[in-house]
């Protein structure tokens, strides 16, 4: 068996079909530790009292640095494209989380 190696910086990434279905999310929720952080992503639903959180991704710093800076150049390059994003009024919810927690 034979592994092909990456040519020129590229990768070779499979996805499962269900995985490129892709989950809905309308909150994201990051929690951290020393050593990792917690990206929750809720569904909410208009009128109901609870959200279910769809999918949990646990980064290293180092990842989540890189991913904060992968996100901010896509949004600046989705903008100068399309026009600035308009963020409106972010909705108020009580969280039931101990600890530093932000909201995306």
């Amino acid at each position: 068996m034979s592994q092909e190696t990456p040519q020129d910086g590229q990768m070779n990434i499979e996805i499962k079909e269900e995985v490129a279905d892709g989950i809905y999310s309308n909150l994201a929720i990051v929690n951290h530790s020393p050593s990792e952080f917690v990206v929750d992503f809720v569904q909410m639903m208009p009128g109901m009292p609870k959200g279910r959180v769809r999918s949990r991704i646990i980064l290293s710093p180092q990842h989540m640095k890189r991913l904060v800076r992968a996100l901010q150049e896509n949004i600046q390059r989705y903008e100068e494209a399309h026009g600035t994003i308009d963020e409106g009024t972010p909705p108020t919810m009580a969280m039931p989380f101990g600890g530093p927690t932000g909201q995306a």
